[in-house]
C-alpha cells in the first residue's frame, strides 16, 4: 500500500544492478546494458538540457512556477529506441535570506523532490518555497519536482477505465467471507488483465529501477554533476537504488519515512507489515479520541470508540451516506488519519456529527470526488505496476487467504484492504525482477540523511533502522513517539534543523539522534452553523 501522494510533511502543508525474468523464471544476464543506456541517456540529456517555460493549464500551478520535459528511453537496455518525456517543474532560488533581508544566498543547485507512491507526483513541490518551514532551502536551491514515468502526462500508465475506478459505496469487511473474497479476486485478475492489455509491451517498465534510472538523466538535464534529492515514503525506495547504483553522481540524499529496501521484504512482506503497524497507529487516534470524550462523545476509551466506529459502519452498510459513502469509504477516510494526525480533529468530528444525525462533514471528507477519478486511476496504475514488476509475488491464492487470514485475527483494520489494493501482483502478466540489494560500503556514497516517525505507519520504523544499516555512513534523525508519514519541512523544528544544517552546509550529527515529538493536534469542535470540510488525499 502507497502513502497518499504529495501528502508527506511538505505536501501536506500545501495542499547489484537487477535481473529481469519472467516470474518463476531463472534471471535473465546482469543489466550491464541498462548501466549503458543510462549513460547514454545523460550524456544526451546533458547537452539538451531542459527548457523551462510556462506551464501547462491542465498542471494547474500558479504563473512563478516554470514547466518543461526531460526525454529518457522507456527501455534503458536500448536507449537509441522509444522515448518518453517526465514532465517538470521548477521555482528559482530566490536567494533571500528569511532572517536577515540584507544578506544574498548563494545557489547550491537544483533539490530535486519525490513525495512516494508509487504513482504520486512532485509537480507542485516547489510552492513549498513559500512555507516558513522551507524559505531557507527556497534561498539557496531551486526547487524541481517532477512526474515519473507513467504519472500525468509522463507517458501515463491506465489500467481501467477511470469513470468505473471510483464506484461507490463499497464494503470493507474486517474478516471476509469465502464469497466476498472470490468476488475480489475476479476483480483483481480483470485489473491486471487490464493493465496488460491497456500498456501492452511498455508495461514491463514501469519499474523502480528505471524510476532510478530516470532520476539520473534528470539530474544531468538539470545541468548538476551531482544530485542533492529528498525522498519521501516509495521516494526513499527507489533513491535508495540510485545511491547503490549511482553512488559517485550522489551529493546529498535524504530519505524521509523509509521504506525497507531488504529484497526479501519487496513488496509482499513489506505490506504485511504496514498492516500490523496499522493497527497499532489506529489504536493511537482512538486514543487520542477518547481523551476528548467532551468534545466528539465517541467515548472515554478506545475500546468505545471503537464501538461507535463500528456502529457508524454497520448503518452506513444499510444505508450509504448520501448514496456514496459505505462502509469502505468509512474505512477509507480513517486509514488516511493514520498517515497524518492533522486529520484526527476532523475525521473524529465527522465520526461524531454522523452518527448525531449529521451526515454532511463525512461525505466530505470520505466521498469518492468524481473530478479526480482520472487522477486516481492513473495513480493506482503506476502503483500496481512498478510493485507487480519490481520482484517476486506469491501467485497461489492460499499464501495470500492464510497469511492475511492470520494477521487479520491481530490487526483487523487494514488487513484485507491492503490484500485487495495489492492482489493483480498475484495474476500478473509483465515479467517480473529480481529486487536490488541496496548496499554501500564505507567511502562509497557521500553521508546521507534518514528521517523517520517512530510510530509511521505506512513506512514502519524498521525499515528506516534497515536502510540505515544498509547505507554506510548514513545517519538516523528519529521523531521519538510520533506516527505522521514524512516529517521533513513540517512542524518539528528540531526535524528541520538537522534538515537544514545537512542541505545547507553539509552537517550531520556522529550516526543517530532523536528529536521530542510534535504536539499531538487538539480537538476542533464544528464551528455553530457551519460544517467544514477538511483537506483530503488519497486514502492510500
Amino acid at each position: 500500500m502507497r502513502a497518499p501522494a504529495l501528502f508527506t510533511a511538505a505536501g501536506s502543508l500545501l495542499l547489484t544492478t537487477l535481473a529481469a525474468a519472467p516470474a518463476g523464471g531463472a534471471p535473465a544476464a546482469p543489466g550491464a546494458a541498462e548501466l549503458h543506456g543510462t549513460t547514454i541517456a545523460a550524456a544526451r540529456a546533458g547537452t539538451a538540457g531542459v527548457r523551462f517555460g510556462a506551464c501547462a493549464a491542465v498542471e494547474d500551478l500558479p504563473d512563478g512556477v516554470q514547466c518543461g520535459t526531460v526525454s529518457v528511453p522507456l527501455d534503458y537496455a536500448r536507449p537509441d529506441g522509444r522515448q518518453i518525456k517526465l514532465t517538470v517543474s521548477r521555482v528559482r532560488a530566490t536567494h533571500k535570506d528569511p532572517h536577515n533581508s540584507k544578506r544574498r544566498v548563494p545557489r547550491q543547485g537544483a533539490l530535486v523532490y519525490n513525495p512516494g507512491g508509487p504513482g504520486g507526483s512532485g509537480m507542485y513541490f516547489p510552492l513549498v518555497g513559500a512555507l516558513p518551514e522551507w524559505k531557507r532551502l527556497a534561498a539557496a536551491y531551486d526547487l524541481v519536482g517532477y512526474a515519473p514515468r507513467g504519472v500525468g502526462r509522463s507517458a501515463p500508465l491506465s489500467c481501467t477505465d477511470p469513470k468505473q475506478y471510483l464506484k461507490a459505496p463499497t464494503q470493507a469487511p474486517a474478516h471476509p467471507s469465502q464469497s466476498y473474497k472470490k468476488e475480489r479476486i475476479a476483480q483483481a485478475k480483470t485489473y491486471a488483465h487490464g493493465c496488460a492489455k491497456r500498456a501492452g509491451a511498455a508495461l514491463r517498465y514501469y519499474t523502480s529501477l528505471n524510476n532510478a534510472r530516470d532520476l539520473d538523466v534528470l539530474r544531468a538535464a538539470l545541468g548538476q554533476r551531482k544530485l542533492t534529492f529528498v525522498g519521501a515514503s516509495y521516494g526513499t525506495y527507489f533513491g535508495a537504488l540510485y545511491a547503490t547504483l549511482f553512488p559517485s553522481h550522489v551529493r546529498r540524499m535524504v530519505f524521509d519515512a523509509a521504506v525497507n529496501p531488504d529484497p526479501e521484504q519487496i513488496w509482499y512482506r513489506n505490506n504485511l507489515d504496514q498492516s500490523a503497524a496499522f493497527e497499532e497507529r489506529w489504536a493511537d487516534f482512538r486514543e487520542w479520541v477518547a481523551g476528548h470524550d467532551d468534545v466528539y462523545g465517541l467515548g472515554d476509551t478506545a475500546e468505545e470508540v471503537l464501538r461507535s466506529y463500528e456502529k457508524a459502519a454497520a448503518r452506513l452498510a444499510a444505508e450509504p451516506a448520501g448514496g456514496k459513502v459505505g462502509p469502505g469509504e468509512l474505512q477509507g477516510a480513517f486509514l488516511s488519519a493514520g498517515y497524518y494526525d492533522d486529520y484526527w480533529p476532523h475525521r473524529a468530528q465527522a465520526l461524531s456529527a454522523y452518527l448525531k444525525g449529521d451526515p454532511k462533514p463525512l461525505i466530505q471528507q470520505a466521498g469518492p470526488h468524481q473530478e479526480a477519478a482520472k487522477e486516481a486511476e492513473n495513480s493506482n496504475a503506476v502503483y500496481t505496476a512498478v510493485e507487480c514488476n519490481d520482484a517476486s509475488w506469491p501467485t497461489d491464492w492460499k499464501v495470500w487467504d492464510r497469511d492475511n487470514t492470520r494477521l487479520a485475527r491481530v490487526a483487523p483494520f487494514e488487513t484485507w484492504d491492503n490484500v485487495w489494493m495489492n492482489l493483480p501482483c498475484a495474476y500478473w502478466l509483465a515479467p517480473r525482477q529480481r529486487a536490488l540489494d541496496v548496499r554501500t560500503g564505507p567511502g562509497e556514497l557521500p553521508p546521507t540523511l534518514i528521517l523517520a516517525a517512530e510510530r509511521d505507519a505506512a513506512a514502519p520504523y524498521a525499515g528506516a533502522l534497515e536502510l540505515h544499516r544498509r547505507l554506510s555512513g548514513s545517519v538516523l534523525v528519529t521523531e521519538r513517539d510520533a506516527g505522521t508519514h514524512g516529517i521533513a519541512g513540517g512542524p518539528n523544528p528540531c526535524v528541520n534543523g538537522y534538515l537544514d544544517a545537512y542541505l545547507l552546509e553539509g552537517r550531520l550529527p556522529e550516526r543517530r539522534a532523536a528529536c521530542a515529538p510534535r504536539p499531538e493536534p487538539g480537538p476542533k469542535p464544528k464551528p455553530k452553523g457551519s460544517s467544514r470540510k477538511a483537506t483530503v488525499g488519497p486514502a492510500r
